[in-house]
């Protein structure tokens, strides 16, 4: 069996650009990823399966497989590659669903990297970021761990910066976000965007990370908090709490985060958003390139 984490994925910032003749949305963003999340399991099989367990699996039970972004992954890469074989893949679902953490990307880019090693597949890094960018366009991202520069609608991706040592505080107010109506919502107000650019952020240490923060956005962050204003006092409250960093809303929404230098105060955070009845997680980043 190969068990891989599908880590939950936060945009540092997130500026949206026109859409594109495909449908899709330009974009620049910086992505950064939490060392905990959901987990993907794959073992030998004679056909190819799908079993979902955790905390958010409920959410799904009655979503098709093949509409499963994780059992789709599967589908294609066997297409692709010419494998017969099955695969036996379990899901546990710890990350709430539609949730701006970049589920069910992630845990689609588990899935081809596990299956990729189970079926002993040779294909190349560019070919496996144009197959995982078919299923959406955050996958790509996701099948690295380390802070990732992505432009286009998610299919360029460049190195990121090294961050100093941080720990995150996710905080959900348990609001589903689907990203359709936040794009539509932004669209209607601005109908002609610039091009999104990318950040210089530079954060060797812990005042130029905030300055960073202090210097980029999330274009979706208003059109999310009026759709469910409780967004807003999460990102204040997260803000207020003893030793963050800075505060935003990831992707469209509804989830929140805060970055600390400790992880004793990222799980203070977390504890009094839990005691208010909010989902929420602690969880340290992967800060560099081959960070494990």
């Amino acid at each position: 069996m190969i068990a891989l984490a599908a880590p939950a994925k936060i945009n540092l910032y997130l500026h949206i650009g026109p859409v594109r003749p495909d449908g899709l949305h330009d974009l620049a963003s910086l992505f950064v990823f939490a060392r905990d999340g959901d987990v993907i399991r794959v073992e030998p099989a004679k056909s190819l399966s799908l079993t979902m367990t955790g905390p958010y699996a409920p959410l799904l039970k009655d979503l098709p497989p093949e509409k499963n972004l994780v059992y789709r992954a599967a589908q294609m890469l066997a297409h692709a590659a010419g494998v017969e074989a099955g695969a036996a893949i379990t899901l546990e679902k710890n990350l709430p669903v539609a949730a701006g953490v970049g589920g069910g990307s992630a845990d689609a880019a588990a899935a081809l990297n596990a299956l990729v090693a189970l079926w002993k597949i040779d294909i190349g890094e560019e070919a496996l970021i144009r197959l995982a960018f078919r299923l959406g366009a955050d996958v790509p991202a996701c099948l690295a761990k380390a802070p990732v520069n992505v432009s286009g609608a998610g299919e360029r991706i460049e190195q990121g910066p090294s961050l100093p040592p941080l720990w995150i505080t996710l905080v959900n107010p348990r609001v589903e976000m689907p990203t359709g109506p936040i794009f539509r919502a932004f669209d209607k107000a601005y109908p002609a965007p610039p091009a999104p650019l990318l950040a210089n952020f530079r954060a060797a240490n812990y005042q130029q990370l905030k300055q960073a923060m202090q210097a980029t956005r999330n274009d979706l962050e208003a059109f999310a908090i009026e759709k469910a204003p409780v967004i807003r006092e999460v990102i204040n409250r997260l803000a207020a709490a003893p030793g963050a960093l800075a505060a935003r809303m990831s992707g469209s929404g509804a989830t929140c985060f805060a970055l600390f230098a400790s992880p004793v105060s990222a799980s203070r955070a977390a504890r009094a958003a839990q005691a208010r009845g909010h989902w929420a997680m602690a969880s340290a980043l992967y800060v560099r390139l081959g960070d494990v």
